[in-house]
């Protein structure tokens, strides 16, 4: 990958990063820290690698995303403003009633969003599910989707696992943000989900191992995805939870904190630096 393109890339998320921020300061309340930890995948993906119309966000050969840990809306929907789906100025009213942005993705009410998610588990189901549609129906988008590595201590990842590996889905590329972090504590320490990528193996995936915060990292993992033919793949990415905010970095008590407005007005100025 070429610096310029690189320097781009970090740019982008440095925006969708901003506009996280924005989000959950302005409702005072949302999840910053594995939302920030993932705006370098939203960036990649929607800024590179897949097929969107955002003028025709419903368009039927599209390239679908499926947010399955949720609660990290922020990144999703500062990534669609970013993307031209709606107008930044939206991302003020998040989880405002008035607002099409809610706490957790909606597809019914927001452009751009292709599965409504919350309930942790049940995202990487819909994702096999439009996967499996693809190919029945001959049409050639991929999908993509987003897991929090506390969330695949649900059972049902691991049946949606299953289920994958046995109809072939090459087309299904999920991403597992791999932080470390979830709302009470270090992974290991709640209900240890660890080795994840060897679990994904066992289950007949393909498992990639990356950075999940580095470009070149992100773009080799998806040429890979779509080399691979026969199974689907997994991409476990190390990341960092609270990415690109000094004060929230690996610290599990701002997976669902918003900041006050010391703490927004240092995050912005970090942030914005990192832009500059």
């Amino acid at each position: 990958m070429e610096m310029a393109k690189i320097n781009e890339l970090k740019r982008i998320a440095a925006n969708i990063r901003l506009g996280i921020l924005e989000e959950v300061y302005s409702a005072s309340s949302g999840h910053p820290g594995g939302s920030l930890s993932i705006a370098d995948i939203l960036a990649y993906l929607y800024f590179v690698e897949m097929k969107v119309d955002p003028k025709n966000p419903d368009w039927e050969d599209r390239d679908r995303l499926v947010l399955s840990k949720g609660h990290t809306a922020p990144a999703l929907y500062a990534t669609l403003a970013e993307r031209g789906f709606f107008s930044k100025e939206e991302l003020k009213g998040f989880r405002n009633i008035n607002s099409f942005l809610q706490g957790h993705p909606d597809m019914k009410h927001t452009p751009g969003v292709d599965m409504t998610t919350g309930s942790l588990g049940l995202g990487i189901s819909a994702a096999c599910g439009m996967a499996l549609a693809s190919k029945l129906q001959n049409k050639d988008f991929r999908v993509y989707s987003i897991l929090g590595d506390g969330e695949v201590e649900e059972g049902q990842v691991w049946e949606a696992a299953m289920f994958a590996a046995h109809y072939n889905l090459d087309n299904l590329c999920a991403f597992i943000d791999f932080n470390g972090l979830q709302i009470d504590g270090k992974i290991t320490e709640v209900i240890d989900p660890t080795p994840i990528d060897k679990k994904f193996e066992a289950f007949n995936w393909n498992v990639v191992v990356i950075d999940g915060n580095n470009p070149e990292e992100i773009e080799a993992a998806v040429e890979n995805a779509k080399a691979c033919k026969g199974k689907p793949t997994a991409v476990i990415c190390k990341t960092i939870k609270g990415y690109g905010v000094s004060f929230m970095e690996n610290q599990a008590s701002w997976h669902g904190t918003a900041p006050n407005k010391e703490q927004y007005e240092q995050a912005v100025a970090e942030i914005t630096a990192s832009i500059k």
